[in-house]
């Protein structure tokens, strides 16, 4: 599944002007490595990003992929979904969301929260800094994969 081509130039438009910003050349390698990124609901990981961005920059190497996602994080373009996954997962969802990992096949999905729900930064956590966001993390077994277990 992936998001439409206008959300996605919408995004890579705030990708160009943050690196405008930030006096960072808006290198077509920067922008194929972001779209990537940015019309997958996937959360891809760096192997994935990879494989997909070759098929159009065939002499680009793993490493400059890497590197750009470690860039690209670090402008707040995208984030990684949870350092405990064995990849790293990409999402360029800015929106506020959160994330259900499925601890058996590493899938990870979108989960929004309905206009009345709400989450609360606990109030003491502000005593050990900035509160940039909140990212509540779900851990569980993905329906696929009960569904599999299930069927054995």
């Amino acid at each position: 599944m992936e998001h439409s081509e206008e959300i996605v130039n919408k995004k890579i438009e705030i990708l160009k002007d943050e690196c405008k910003k930030r006096n960072m050349r808006v290198t077509p390698q920067r922008i194929v490595i972001y779209r990537e990124v940015a019309k997958s609901c996937e959360h891809p990981d760096a192997e994935a990003v990879y494989e997909a961005v070759k098929k159009e920059l065939p002499n680009i190497s793993f490493d400059t992929v890497y590197r750009t996602l470690a860039s690209l994080e670090d402008m707040g373009m995208i984030f990684r979904v949870d350092n405990q996954l064995p990849k790293a997962r990409f999402d360029a969802d800015r929106n506020p969301h959160h994330h259900f990992l499925c601890m058996n096949c590493g899938e990870v999905y979108d989960v929004c929260l309905d206009e009345n729900e709400n989450l609360k930064t606990p109030a003491h956590a502000a005593e050990f800094g900035e509160i940039k966001d909140l990212n509540l993390q779900i851990r569980g077994i993905c329906n696929k994969c009960k569904k599999k277990h299930k069927d054995n």
